[in-house]
């Protein structure tokens, strides 16, 4: 497949777990409507963005990856034909919590999942009270619509993982965020534009919008694709409004940057030891 048409979602806090999940599905059934084969929805789509706070009531909203939510969104994708990016509050066991992302191929199969690997511990994102550093790697999934990788919000400041996930085979990686108008507005898009450009493959950045009642942390939208020349594809989403942004990518654009910069060619990993140690 040479032109994927692929679909993100930025939505704010509808009230509770019931309702955010319809909502996304009503926003599926538009994309699929509106030709899209693969989706992506904003980190932990179904609830707030409890990390403003630290109350251990909000362990709750954790569930088991494959569990629940991703089997109903496995039955949605076999329906629609759609590859999905589901990222949720995963339980492995009591007490044992990831802030994670599973992958369902357009047939429905569950393809396996990623665990976001670095934790914040700033105010309004108190994560390392929710959350324990992935243990899973960089993992790229091969789905119907090409290899997709995810790397979630926090992540992006750290070029390793998008390397490693260029060095797995990833063509289109998703980075569903929560981040906040305040803190890191000036790097939204600058980061993952530069990412695309240095990993020579596409991105799709999803961040949330609105403000929610636990905090005043204003999620500022603007989410957006970028192509692997750090062009956006399109126009960025709306900086205050819920929106379901579609767009084509041509993914023999990949060939075409990695032929004109070699940077994987070039890449000296055997001068590059002393960057990894502690």
């Amino acid at each position: 497949m040479t032109v994927v048409r692929a679909a993100i979602v930025q939505t704010n806090w509808t009230g509770d777990k019931e309702s955010m999940i319809k909502a996304h599905e009503d926003y599926t059934r538009q994309a699929a409507a509106a030709g899209a084969r693969v989706i992506c929805f904003q980190e932990l789509f179904y609830g707030p963005y409890f990390c403003q706070v630290q109350d251990s009531a909000y362990y709750e909203y954790a569930e088991s990856i494959p569990g629940p939510t991703t089997e109903r969104f496995q039955a949605l994708a076999a329906e629609l034909g759609m590859v999905m990016v589901l990222p949720m509050y995963e339980q492995e066991q009591p007490g044992v919590l990831y802030n994670t992302a599973a992958v369902v191929d357009a047939d429905g199969k569950y393809l396996g999942k990623y665990r976001k690997n670095h934790i914040p511990q700033v105010k309004g994102f108190w994560e390392k009270f929710y959350f324990r550093p992935g243990n899973l790697g960089y993992p790229v999934f091969d789905t119907a619509v090409g290899k997709v990788g995810v790397y979630i919000c926090y992540d992006r400041h750290f070029p390793e993982g998008w390397r490693a996930l260029g060095l797995n085979g990833a063509q289109i990686v998703f980075n569903p965020s929560a981040t906040s108008r305040g803190l890191s507005a000036y790097l939204w898009q600058l980061e993952q534009p530069a990412s695309a450009v240095a990993n020579e493959y596409f991105i799709g950045a999803i961040n949330r919008t609105g403000i929610e009642d636990l905090g005043d942390n204003d999620f500022y939208g603007t989410s957006y694709f970028v192509d692997p020349e750090g062009k956006f594809v399109g126009e960025v989403g709306d900086s205050h409004n819920p929106e379901l942004i579609v767009r084509d990518l041509d993914l023999d654009l990949l060939a075409t940057v990695r032929d004109r910069w070699q940077f994987y060619r070039d890449r000296r990993p055997d001068a590059y030891g002393e960057l990894v140690q502690p």
